[in-house]
């Protein structure tokens, strides 16, 4: 948690962003009955050409994360776009905006259960949440929806991660109705798991739970589970044809007096010159402050080199995997002095299936991921 906190504050900042994957943007808009749009497109193009300035702001540029095609080509639209867009028409001559920009880490965790409607929807929770790992980054939010459809389900959990932190005012008054108390126990229980700060074991797995719901047919009882990771990057404005919203940054002086500092017992590895050998000294559960060169790739660069091994060609002129660290990130470009831009890593697990073929074939004497690996890279 220290060490969120403490990165947090740094990111301020310096204005960048705390992890590289500033996600697929979603968007929720309610849209006034009486609002009259001055648009030389759609509502979805006005939108997606926001997104597009932002994530190409020259003097701080995001990370394109977003492929079309995506059961093909996957091909990088190379601006963020498109945004996932929700329009809802409510009476009035305003526009509510409600922006997230969701990280897939968290999103490639999301559940849906079609329960009977005599099922525990508390015991389904308690046993899916240990079942995500820690590739969500936690602390974070859980995001539930409840009814209606399997679809509507779904949405409604997403819709209800945009609501602010209130868990503490909550539990501070107690709660007013079913699903407020039902907030609380699923709060209390899930971090009774001690699952803790980014799956390391704790007392803090959620920072809140949030709940919305609607009517569904008598048979049905659909339950959507969607976690938000420990970056909450969202933002809510109102637009009423006065001008330009006008947005207040965070105030450094509400950050909590919180540093980090690695403990005594860390080990401090220098890769370029670590040998194999000395591996056979790091224990699990050791904290290693790492120095010196690394490479960067995720599951695509690793399916470029399986590839390109199994024709029987070369890597690229001047790559040489040989004791050397891969590090499973795709970081931002730096700007303005810097030697990287922000590098969060990835989770592990989507490089398990390429572990082996790594280590044998290319030289690689270590990997730096997050959050979990599965059997097969365990193996």
């Amino acid at each position: 948690m220290a060490q969120i906190l403490t990165n947090s504050r740094l990111c301020a900042e310096g204005h960048r962003p705390i992890c590289q994957d500033t996600g697929i943007v979603n968007v929720f808009l309610k849209v006034g009955l009486k609002v009259r749009l001055n648009l030389t497109g759609s509502l979805e193009d006005a939108v997606n050409e926001g997104v597009r300035q932002a994530y190409l702001n020259p003097d701080n540029p995001l990370r394109a994360s977003i492929v079309s095609d995506p059961a093909g080509k996957r091909q990088n639209t190379r601006d963020n776009t498109p945004a996932v867009i929700q329009v809802s028409l409510v009476p009035g001559e305003k526009v509510e905006v409600i922006l997230a920009a969701k990280g897939g880490g968290s999103e490639n965790k999301a559940k849906l259960v079609m329960l009977n409607p005599s099922d525990s929807l508390v015991d389904w929770v308690l046993t899916t949440v240990p079942t995500l790992g820690a590739g969500w980054c936690p602390p974070g939010l859980l995001g539930i929806g409840i009814g209606g459809t399997a679809e509507k389900a779904m949405l409604l959990a997403k819709e209800s991660l945009m609501d602010p932190i209130d868990m503490s005012l909550l539990k501070a008054r107690g709660p007013s109705n079913t699903m407020e108390a039902l907030r609380i126990e699923l709060y209390d229980k899930v971090n009774a798991l001690g699952i803790g700060a980014q799956g390391l074991g704790g007392m803090t797995t959620v920072l809140d739970v949030k709940i919305l719901d609607y009517p569904t047919h008598a048979a049905s009882l659909p339950v959507a589970l969607i976690p938000n990771c420990a970056a909450t990057r969202h933002i809510h404005f109102t637009l009423d044809g006065s001008g330009p919203v006008s947005l207040t940054p965070p105030r450094l002086e509400d950050w909590p007096a919180v540093t980090w500092r690695a403990a005594p017992t860390a080990r401090r590895v220098n890769l370029d010159t670590l040998r194999k050998e000395d591996l056979a000294d790091w224990k699990p559960g050791d904290t290693l402050l790492l120095s010196g060169k690394l490479l960067t790739g995720r599951d695509a660069a690793h399916l470029r080199i399986q590839q390109l091994l199994a024709r029987g060609e070369p890597l690229p002129e001047g790559l040489d995997f040989t004791h050397r660290f891969i590090y499973y990130v795709g970081p931002v470009d730096p700007v303005r002095g810097e030697v990287v831009g922000p590098a969060g890593p990835t989770t592990a697990t989507r490089m398990d299936k390429f572990t082996e073929f790594m280590l044998e074939r290319t030289g690689l004497m270590g990997m730096i991921g997050k959050a979990e690996r599965g059997p097969q890279g365990i193996e």
